[in-house]
């Protein structure tokens, strides 16, 4: 089992079971809210699912037919949690219109303490992870997860508000107004996961100049290679294809730019091992 899959696994255990105190907790304390972050809780399940099954698949080595692997799993994968997450912003906001208005139990607002720290803990760890592996499809839980810490935070201050309601009847809408709020929270994220990977799938290039500098700089350190006319970076999944235009000598063997080709090949992927295909062209010089 490899990293990624691991965090995703302990993602997936804690978020059923947050999932579970909330609905429970909601149902027992009267919070529509509180029942709405449980369902958010929820989709953190299902997309981690998707998430543990989109990483493995992504990694499947290259095939006849696929010539550069399987890296666009992880995209659509991406892509699929997207559309999960909208779903559940939009039956939220719909619940939010529809339910009885009741003033929700301080035990609600007990619950919702645990679960904000719970989960900021949680958020933190799948996107640090997230960054360490350069995972999309971490980044991609580990927001979903930061915006359940959000949601839960605002849903404690309306069950704390909504008890005013005993002296003002206006505040017993503190509820519905905060999982209307829970549901534009979420599909806010939604759109930025579709948004990012819709990107992704369509061929993205690494634009990091420090990081393309670097290859620049070991592809110069073989003296035949003149200039560096072009180098492109396109995101594929967990990793990278790169095509790259070298100027050599016009002159030169072509037996000895072959050398140096596959060693500029090997010392790129030895750089970064996210790199899993390179394509090199050659323009002959001219001083």
């Amino acid at each position: 089992m490899d990293k990624v899959t691991k965090v995703l696994l302990h993602s997936f255990l804690i978020n059923v079971g947050l999932a579970i105190i909330k609905i429970i907790s909601g149902v027992i304390g009267a919070s529509g809210a509180l029942i709405a972050d449980g369902i958010h809780s929820l989709s953190d399940t299902i997309t981690d699912v998707f998430a543990i099954f989109g990483n493995r698949w992504s990694r499947k080595p290259a095939d006849e037919k696929h010539p550069f692997g399987h890296g666009n799993i992880e995209y659509i994968t991406c892509i699929i949690i997207g559309f999960v997450v909208f779903t559940m912003g939009i039956t939220i906001i719909c619940n939010a219109f529809t339910e009885e208005k009741i003033i929700p139990s301080v035990y609600a607002s007990i619950i919702g303490i645990v679960v904000i720290i719970a989960k900021f803990v949680l958020a933190k760890y799948i996107l640090n992870q997230g960054k360490k592996y350069s995972s999309n499809i971490l980044m991609a839980s580990g927001n979903e997860s930061f915006s359940d810490v959000i949601s839960s935070v605002v849903v404690l201050l309306s069950i704390l508000i909504a008890q005013l309601g005993n002296f003002y009847k206006v505040f017993i809408y503190a509820d519905s107004l905060a999982m209307i709020f829970v549901g534009l929270l979420i599909l806010k994220i939604a759109y930025n996961i579709l948004k990012d990977n819709f990107s992704g799938l369509l061929g993205e290039q690494v634009i990091d100049k420090t990081y393309t500098m670097s290859l620049e700089k070991i592809i110069m350190n073989h003296q035949e290679v003149k200039t560096v006319d072009k180098l492109i970076v396109l995101k594929y999944g967990p990793l990278f294809n790169v095509t790259l235009e070298v100027s050599m000598d016009k002159d030169i063997i072509l037996k000895d730019a072959h050398a140096i080709l596959e060693d500029i090949e090997n010392e790129l992927k030895s750089f970064d091992n996210r790199i899993s295909h390179i394509i090199i062209h050659i323009n002959p010089y001219e001083s």
